[in-house]
């Protein structure tokens, strides 16, 4: 008896991995690192207004201070060009988004562009934002 059913929990297991229902966190979690996820769209609001403070929520006391100074080089140099906004912009949500990766625990792949969340996770994102399930 015992033999027979150790191939039908590794099978079970292994259907389990396949269809992501078991393996890495990062994929449940991973639409923080897409350019239309909650973080980057915190730290866009955030440069807009010249104020660090909302980002702060997304990483790490240990990282704070890291942030502050990616959000002085990024403000000091949006106004050079749109070519430099644009830059600057991009190496902020990047800082950003990897500190708040690294403070999950989890790998920093770059950022994903935007679309790439799941409807589900976006609606969830949505309702918390709004506070309504609607």
């Amino acid at each position: 008896m015992r033999t027979r059913r150790l191939p039908v929990v590794t099978l079970a297991v292994t259907l389990l991995i396949g269809m992501g229902w078991l393996g890495p966190e990062d994929r449940a979690y991973g639409h923080c690192d897409t350019m239309d996820g909650p973080v980057v769209k915190t730290a866009q609001a955030a440069l807009g207004k010249g104020d660090v403070t909302p980002v702060l929520k997304w990483v790490k006391a240990e990282h704070e201070t890291e942030i502050r100074e990616a959000f002085k080089k990024t403000l000091a140099v949006r106004g050079l060009s749109p070519e430099a906004k644009d830059l600057a912009d991009r190496y902020f949500f990047e800082t950003l988004v990897r500190l708040h990766r690294a403070g999950e625990g989890a790998p920093y792949t770059g950022l994903k562009p935007a679309g790439q969340v799941e409807p589900v996770i976006a609606a969830s994102d949505k309702a918390l934002e709004t506070g309504s399930v609607e």
